[in-house]
C-alpha cells in the first residue's frame, strides 16, 4: 500500500473509495471487491491494493465516505431549523428527517437505511470498522442534540441514546414487512417516549 501523496494519486485513491461506496449502497458488502471497485472506478485491478492495506481498509474508507456524505446532507438539513418551542409531533419529524429520511417510501431511501444498518452490524464482527462507526455515531448524536436544543428540549446523552435505539429498532423491524414503512413506524414508537426522553425546558 502506497499513500497517495500526488494530486493524481488522490484523485485515484478517492474515486476508489467513491466505488467502494456506491458498491455498498447497491449490494452490500459482499459487492465490495477488488475487481468489482476497480471497474467500477475505471481504475487498473492492481490500483486498488496500490492504495489500501487490504480490502478490509478499503471498506473502512468507503463507509467512512459514505457516512460522511449522510451527516453533510444532515448538517444541512439542521442548519436550516429554526430555534423556537415544538410540540412532541413536530420534533419527533425533525429527528425523522435525520435518522430516517424525508417522507415517502421510495428505493433509495430505503437502500440508504439498509446500507445504514449493514455497517452497524459489520462494525461487530470487524475491529477495522469500529472506530469508524464510533466517529460517525458521535457526529450524529451531536447533530441530534442541536436538533432537540433548537426545539427547547432537554438534552441527556442517555437518553439521546435511548432515541435512537427506538427509532432504529422500528426502522429494521419495518424494512422486514412486506410493504415497509420505516418512517411511519418509527414515528409511532418515538412520539410515545419524545416527551419523557427529551421534555421541554
Amino acid at each position: 500500500m502506497i499513500t497517495a501523496t500526488t494530486p493524481k494519486g488522490e484523485r485515484r485513491r478517492q474515486a476508489l473509495v467513491a466505488a467502494a461506496a456506491e458498491l455498498l449502497l447497491e449490494g452490500g458488502f459482499d459487492a465490495v471487491r477488488h475487481r468489482s471497485v476497480a471497474t467500477r472506478a475505471d481504475l487498473p485491478l492492481a490500483s486498488t491494493t496500490y492504495y489500501f492495506q487490504s480490502l478490509e481498509d478499503l471498506i473502512a474508507r468507503a463507509v467512512e465516505f459514505s457516512g460522511n456524505a449522510e451527516l453533510d446532507s444532515m448538517r444541512r438539513r439542521v442548519g436550516e431549523i429554526s430555534h423556537r418551542r415544538r410540540g412532541p409531533e413536530a420534533t419527533v419529524d425533525l429527528i425523522l428527517d435525520l435518522l430516517v429520511g424525508p417522507e415517502g417510501n421510495d428505493d433509495l431511501t430505503r437502500e440508504r437505511l439498509i446500507a445504514r444498518f449493514e455497517r452497524s452490524v459489520a462494525s461487530a464482527r470487524h475491529p477495522e470498522l469500529r472506530e469508524v462507526q464510533f466517529r460517525l455515531r458521535s457526529q450524529l448524536e451531536d447533530l441530534l442534540a442541536d436538533v432537540l436544543r433548537r426545539s427547547d428540549r432537554l438534552v441527556r446523552l442517555d437518553q439521546l441514546r435511548r432515541v435512537v435505539a427506538v427509532v432504529d429498532g422500528a426502522v429494521v423491524a419495518a424494512l422486514t414487512e412486506a410493504d415497509p414503512q420505516p418512517r411511519r413506524a418509527a414515528r409511532a414508537a418515538l412520539l410515545e417516549l419524545i416527551d419523557i426522553c427529551a421534555p421541554q425546558v
